[in-house]
């Protein structure tokens, strides 16, 4: 499943305009995706179902649904809408277990994603990070790539605990053990961030698929490669998917790849190239 494009949006003063690719692969292991994406103006997300959960596939599929029911596309969202659509995502896959489920027999996914909001009069336009889990979201600014979400994992409990180090906790063994997840609980702890819109942009979003087998080094070499190499043939998102693959594709892998840019002067058809460089915020 790959998705690529550019989407306009109007703006009461101005326009931003959004490029844009997503793919998601069930990989070489798995014998189902339980990834979903969305990607569509104002919101750009991943879910990844919680493997050896019952339904996580479907758990997936409903926060996208849900997604879509509450969020009008093609006009900036609010980030009080963002947050209803997250719980309103937690209440909807908690319906598909029973009162007698419990343990790995409770769907659940997790969530991780960029919006694009109006944060008011006095704030203005913002992207707005959201995660559950430890799905992923970065920044690119053509050369860093800086992760925004923290991971609610419990080898990241390890790392802030002092106990272990950034780079052992991706191979620690408990790395797929998530602390928090859409589904999980009655009421869904989700972390927000707001960064300001202005100028140039890059996110990239993703399920652990990529990060298991590609770490941000490498995952930062790849996007650079893209660039320098003026590629239309493999989009971003595909690129890096392949690439996980290669290195042995041992989950489902769920890239989406956004990169907006925001001004007056940016028309239809008369945009300017965002370029390898888009600003982070």
């Amino acid at each position: 499943m790959a998705q690529s494009g550019e989407i306009n949006m109007m703006l009461p003063s101005g326009r931003v305009l959004f490029t844009f690719s997503a793919h998601s692969d069930v990989g070489l292991v798995r014998k189902i995706n339980e990834d979903s994406l969305m990607a569509q103006a104002p919101v750009f997300l991943v879910a990844d179902g919680m493997g050896g959960h019952a339904n996580g596939d479907v758990a997936s599929q409903t926060v996208t649904r849900v997604f879509d029911e509450h969020i009008e596309l093609g006009t900036p969202s609010t980030p009080e809408r963002i947050l209803d659509a997250i719980h309103s995502s937690n209440d909807a896959v908690r319906d598909i277990s029973t009162v007698d489920d419990f343990g790995t027999a409770v769907s659940g996914t997790t969530l991780a994603g960029v919006a694009f909001v109006d944060a008011g009069d006095d704030v203005g336009f913002h992207w707005m990070a959201f995660n559950v889990g430890d799905s992923r979201v970065y920044t690119w600014d053509g050369s860093a790539l800086v992760q925004v979400s923290v991971d609610h994992s419990a080898v990241q409990e390890m790392v802030d605990a002092g106990l272990i180090t950034a780079e052992s906790a991706e191979k620690h063994p408990e790395r797929n053990v998530i602390t928090r997840a859409i589904g999980a609980d009655e009421f869904v702890d989700a972390d927000v961030w707001l960064l300001p819109a202005s100028g140039r942009h890059a996110f990239l979003v993703c399920s652990d698929g990529l990060t298991k087998e590609l770490d941000a080094a490498e995952i930062a070499a790849l996007l650079t490669a893209h660039a320098e190499s003026g590629q239309t043939e493999r989009s971003i998102a595909e690129m890096l998917v392949d690439a996980a693959l290669a290195n042995g594709g041992h989950d489902n892998v769920t890239v989406v790849y956004v990169e907006s840019v925001l001004g007056e002067e940016f028309l239809p058809g008369n945009a300017p190239d965002p370029g390898p460089n888009p600003a982070a915020p």
